[in-house]
């Protein structure tokens, strides 16, 4: 239903604030294929663009009788002014929502409120919500959420926080709410959900009749939506084993590498050298075993020697936490779980530098690189000193890139977040005695570091926490600057 809204009625579905950016800007993707008008180039009519927005509040609020009238009526005068290609338009938008409407089933006698019927469908671990909306007595949309681990959690305290979290970011609620069960907080949340609607809102469990009907269709949906991503997700897992076992098989190793640990430097013009290691478990990323290493040891723009510094910290540190692990009998987490595979994002120079760690901390781990095209494309891998090729439409091709892109991606983020707290770095984080509290304090009074720099020992003294010293070793230190 939203996708033929969406082809019948262009309007943009980005977030630009025309009231804080009223300046043209280039307009994306969807106005070049038809699928937004494009109001950021400023030369839509405001009141054309506000009759589309008009109409499809009319279709979602069940009108779509009147709508249909409104656009036959646009039709008929269009081709009175023999303005055939705007008939024919509008000829094609009344056969699309005549689709849509003979597709909404009617599954209630009060037509005049608005009702949202929510059902649930719990698996082992997953549950899947369910959701129609009812306008006008017809089932006018449908949507379902699946969420994870859920295994531990009562289906009402499920129901209860989804609701609290689905109509937190909905701008309607309906007059009336239909679950399958009694919750907790049911009062509260109503007379919550009351306050943003503007009016009553009623939340119900239905016992009998066709409201009791639906609920059980409502389940049903929600329980074959649950299967349909339970058989996605295990395709999915059955895909992934496959290409670690292939990987398995292509490098030869003992046992299949279910734990990869992928690393990578970023080193932008030579400032602020940093490495990330990402892990893979299964053929999925774990981001709870991520980690970021701020190059310590290294000054120079130096790959190798970076690469040897962040394996070497994050293979020691593993080892000091097994022993504790060992010592207290706890189970291991974190760094003391060890790879079945480690990854390099580099070649045979830096595949070189990881085996001669491990090898120096006594630790038997595989280790792999990769081949890069002249486009710095990832094609292949190294593994033993010997370049393996990978087939790009291959299972494998997709795991190597994606745990390779993963890890470029970490680096780059942590990379920019240290230059951006460098950008804010001002003169006064270079002066002695000049602490955070100091500086807030300076920017407080003086406004900008200009005005600092033009005040006397007296007025920087004057600012609340400086003192007599501190002042004059700031007076000096801008004086020194400017060779006064």
């Amino acid at each position: 239903t939203i996708d033929i809204i969406r082809n019948l009625y262009p309007i943009r579905t980005c977030k630009i604030n025309f009231d804080k950016n009223p300046k043209k800007t280039r307009p994306c993707l969807n106005y070049y294929i038809g699928r937004c008008v494009g109001p950021c180039l400023g030369n839509v009519d405001h009141d054309k663009y506000m009759e589309m927005i008009d109409e499809i509040i009319m279709f979602l609020s069940g009108k779509e009788d009147k709508l249909i009238e409104i656009i036959e009526e646009k039709m008929k005068k269009a081709s009175e002014a023999l303005d055939f290609e705007s008939a024919a338009k509008y000829r094609d938008q009344i056969k699309s929502l005549n689709i849509i409407l003979e597709k909404q089933k009617v599954v209630s006698t009060n037509a005049l409120i608005d009702q949202d019927v929510i059902g649930m469908a719990k698996g082992i671990d997953d549950v899947c919500i369910q959701v129609f909306f009812i306008r006008s007595g017809k089932v006018v949309g449908r949507e379902h959420f699946i969420i994870e681990d859920t295994f531990n959690e009562k289906r009402s305290d499920i129901l209860s926080s989804f609701i609290k979290q689905f109509y937190l970011g909905t701008a309607y609620v309906p007059k009336e709410i239909f679950i399958e069960e009694e919750i907790e907080d049911m009062e509260a949340i109503s007379k919550w959900l009351s306050e943003k609607r503007g009016n009553k809102v009623t939340l119900r469990v239905p016992k009998r009749g066709e409201k009791s009907e639906l609920m059980e269709m409502v389940r049903k949906n929600a329980m074959d939506m649950l299967k349909q991503d339970g058989d996605r997700i295990l395709k999915e897992n059955r895909r992934k084993e496959e290409a670690l076992e292939k990987l398995r098989d292509i490098l030869n190793l003992e046992k299949t590498p279910y734990r990869i640990e992928a690393f990578d430097i970023s080193n932008i013009a030579g400032v602020n050298s940093v490495g990330s290691m990402v892990v893979f478990e299964y053929g999925r990323p774990k981001k709870s075993d991520y980690r970021r290493f701020k190059i310590k040891t290294v000054t120079a723009p130096d790959d190798y020697k970076s690469m040897e510094e962040i394996l070497r910290r994050r293979f020691t540190r593993g080892i000091r936490e097994r022993e504790l692990t060992d010592e207290n009998k706890l189970n291991m987490k974190g760094f003391s779980i060890f790879p079945d595979l480690v990854m390099i994002d580099g070649g045979k120079g830096q595949v070189n530098v990881a085996l001669q760690v491990l090898e120096e901390l006594d630790l038997d781990i595989p280790v792999c690189g990769l081949v890069k095209d002249e486009f710095h494309k990832t094609r292949g891998i190294i593994f033993n000193n010997k370049e393996i090729n990978l087939e790009v439409d291959s299972e494998v091709y997709r795991l190597i890139y994606g745990i390779q892109e993963e890890a470029h991606r970490f680096a780059i983020s942590y990379h920019r977040s240290l230059r951006s707290k460098d950008m804010f770095k001002s003169e006064l984080d270079y002066v002695k005695g000049i602490g955070e509290k100091r500086k807030i304090a300076l920017l407080k009074h003086f406004k900008s570091i200009e005005n600092i720099k033009k005040a006397t020992v007296e007025e920087l003294a004057e600012v609340e926490s400086m003192n007599k010293k501190v002042a004059q070793e700031l007076y000096n230190h801008f004086r020194k600057d400017r060779g006064d």
